[in-house]
């Protein structure tokens, strides 16, 4: 299987968004791929909590949803929504963060809510409350394709090691990382963590990354890291999308998981021990 990993500068205008990402997906077909893999928030970054309310919709009613269920139809292609910021019915009013991934029949075969939640003070002049807005998801997901069974994270979830061993653990052979990597701490962990991730769990990583100085109508803009990486079950990266938006393709074998595993059995080798 080909896949495509689409690095983008999403701005806080759904619509604007929606046209990038089907441009970009008629790029990743016509290279050949049949996975396509779409970065965090998607659909609107954005730091106004007033703008989203604005601009957001509930799953239901999304128009950048059905739209690209209609596109991965139409193209014929498996297709990663990152994430989208959907609302919900909570009492609170926050949202969900939720990935989707969808069918080459344009039918939604999983969701997964990002569960860890960016709450930081990265530097003095850059906070991020992200429960503020939203609310973290609860389960973890594994999803079946004819092609690799898929553990579903999102961003944050990278620092949290004991989720991405789970998901190996049930099964998953392809681990996403869909992410808004803050510029700081991506030049800092960002290749790290997720070359961490494929090594112990001996599966491949697909990273697709938002990138560059974000468009912001309302609200401070934001500047995410870039680098949508793919990294091999041995750890080597595979692919790396630089800073420019734009699409990177990597055929993906399935063969080099049960490689990796083989060498090193580490997910059979979990022990129960004390303390501290």
């Amino acid at each position: 299987m080909r896949a495509a990993l689409l690095q983008m500068t999403s701005s806080d205008d759904p619509a604007e968004n929606l046209d990038s990402v089907r441009a970009m997906m008629a790029t990743a077909v016509a290279e050949g791929a049949g996975f396509v893999l779409t970065p965090e928030v998607t659909n609107c970054l954005s730091t106004s909590r007033a703008h989203q309310k604005a601009v957001l919709h509930h799953e239901e009613d999304d128009p950048t949803l059905a739209a690209l269920r209609d596109e991965a139809a139409k193209l014929g292609v498996w297709m990663v929504l990152g994430s989208l910021g959907i609302k919900t019915h909570d009492a609170d009013g926050r949202f969900a963060n939720r990935q989707f991934l969808i069918g080459p029949d344009g039918g939604i075969v999983a969701r997964y809510d990002k569960i860890h939640m960016f709450d930081v003070e990265v530097t003095p002049e850059e906070t991020y409350r992200e429960s503020d807005g939203y609310r973290p998801g609860t389960r973890a997901v594994l999803a079946e394709t004819p092609f690799a069974r898929i553990g579903m994270t999102i961003c944050y979830d990278v620092r949290f090691p004991h989720l991405h061993r789970t998901l190996a653990q049930a099964g998953a052979q392809v681990l996403t990382v869909p992410a808004a990597f803050s510029h700081v701490t991506g030049a800092a962990h960002w290749h790290t963590l997720l070359q961490a991730r494929a090594i112990e769990t001996g599966c491949y990583v697909l990273a697709p990354a938002q990138t560059g100085t974000h468009p912001a109508s309302r609200g401070a803009s934001r500047r995410t890291f870039g680098h949508s990486l793919v990294v091999a079950p041995w750890g080597e990266i595979l692919a790396d999308a630089g800073t420019d938006p734009g699409v990177v393709c990597v055929d993906l074998d399935m063969g080099k998981v049960a490689e990796a595993r083989k060498r090193v059995p580490a997910l059979t080798h979990d022990r129960e021990f004390d303390g501290p």
